[in-house]
């Protein structure tokens, strides 16, 4: 099928022929016929699928013109970098049409984004917390959304953003249209599908935990930190075959551990990303990465769900993922576009049961690598590795009594406040109980 047999518009038709896209991908063939017919539609796709476009195709196929200033479409995901990439996508899209678009999220001024806002539009996009900052603010109307689509919802669950998806529900009318779409089904989605979803039509590109069949994954065993730093060094000096790497670390820390490492051996070729960076920071080192001013990005899990770069040549696990699924999304990052691509994961012996969980999940395993001889293997251990020292718990013989840590008072120097009642005190003096008299009137 091509999109010209889609029941698309004129306008639609030719942004993708401007963009050189001729057939749908299988989750934008299966979810366009059931999102036209107004169903509520739970998409399962993993990254790299083209689930993007499967959800703005259709909608922006049945948008209308309106006058009104009040969004009809809102589009919620979990981060800023795929706040703008959906944006970038969708003024793809609407070349030919007139649709204005406006993302908004935290991090970024929002009294830029407020007055952006106020100026009338037809499409939101937004993280949940800056949406709700909008809506208390005043400036954001939800009473107009015709079309709500929630994109990455098991990762926007898991950074803890229920509350803000629930208050946008409770602010929405009921007469429109769901789309959700996740690459896991957790029993937090099943709940918020149960609780605000009209009976949601399952739409699913493949079993989750299925790979990109075009992506090869092979594994080096590997002892410790600084041998997987030493082996990075070693597969990255191939910069032909090497040509645009993404390297996945489990925390902050560790990344900006490893940018300090390969910066020295390759200046000015690599970028590193994670949650504490700033804004700017963020967006200009995708940018550069995606027009190959750099060939390597150290990335965490979360990024991993918020970009979108074509022509990763190899992403490589510097260590394995704790969660079997987030395996699936980081090597989701090559083989995009229906390109091949190269995952290579390095592991320990302590992170042979995430392997295990791994190749359970995806019912495939992974070729292992015989570890190059040239590459050294370390002996120093990191902070983490170190072997824990076992401090001894000594037992006190419940038997002897300890005192207390200062001498007792003498009887002179101890002092006890007794309170002496007024009548008590002239009892004693006087022999006999005396009034202090009347009030005066």
């Amino acid at each position: 099928m091509t999109f010209r047999e889609l029941n698309l518009n004129k306008a639609l038709i030719n942004a993708l022929d401007d963009l050189g896209y001729e057939q749908p991908t299988s989750i934008q063939e299966k979810v366009f016929s059931v999102a036209m017919s107004g169903k509520d539609v739970l998409g399962i796709a993993q990254t790299g699928t083209g689930k993007t476009f499967a959800y703005l195709l259709p909608t922006l196929r049945q948008w209308q013109f309106s006058k009104e200033r009040h969004p009809q479409i809102m589009i919620v995901v979990p981060t800023r970098e795929l706040v703008v990439q959906v944006v970038k996508e969708i003024e793809k899209l609407t070349k030919y049409m007139s649709v204005v678009t406006v993302g908004v999220y935290g991090g970024a001024n929002i009294n830029t984004q407020a007055d952006e806002v106020e100026n009338g539009l037809d499409v939101i996009v937004g993280t949940p917390g800056r949406i709700m900052d909008l809506v208390y603010r005043g400036v954001l109307r939800l009473k107009n959304i015709k079309r709500l689509i929630i994109d990455e919802v098991d990762e926007m669950l898991n950074l803890g953003f229920r509350p803000q998806l629930s208050s946008i529900f409770d602010l929405l009318t009921n007469r429109r249209q769901n789309l959700l779409f996740s690459a896991t089904i957790t029993e937090e989605v099943e709940g918020l599908l149960d609780t605000f979803f009209n009976h949601p039509a399952r739409v699913e590109a493949a079993p989750v935990g299925t790979p990109l069949e075009n992506i090869q994954q092979f594994a080096y065993k590997v002892e410790n930190f600084n041998t997987k730093v030493n082996l990075l060094i070693h597969l990255l000096s191939d910069e032909k075959v090497m040509n645009k790497v993404m390297v996945f670390v489990s925390t902050k820390s560790l990344a900006d551990q490893l940018y300090d490492k390969l910066i020295e051996k390759f200046p000015d070729q690599v970028g590193v990303i994670h949650s504490n960076k700033a804004q700017n920071n963020r967006f200009n080192t995708v940018k550069n990465f995606q027009n190959n001013d750099i060939r390597i990005l150290i990335a965490t899990d979360i990024i991993a769900r918020g970009i979108d770069i074509h022509e990763v040549s190899h992403v490589i696990n510097f260590d394995v993922p704790d969660v079997a699924e987030h395996y699936i999304h980081r090597i989701g990052r090559t083989g995009r576009a229906e390109k091949d691509g190269i995952a290579i994961t390095f592991v320990t012996p302590k992170e042979a049961d995430y392997q295990d969980a791994i190749e359970s999940l995806m019912q495939k395993n992974i070729e292992i690598i015989d570890f190059p001889e040239e590459v050294e293997i370390s002996k120093v251990l990191i902070p983490d590795e170190m072997p824990k020292v076992q401090m001894k718990n000594i037992q006190m013989n419940p038997k002897i009594e300890i005192g207390g840590a200062f001498q007792e008072k003498l009887a002179k120097n101890k002092k006890v406040n007794n309170k002496v009642r007024w009548q008590d005190k002239m009892m004693k003096k006087y022999g006999k109980p005396k009034t202090r008299g009347a009030k005066k009137k």
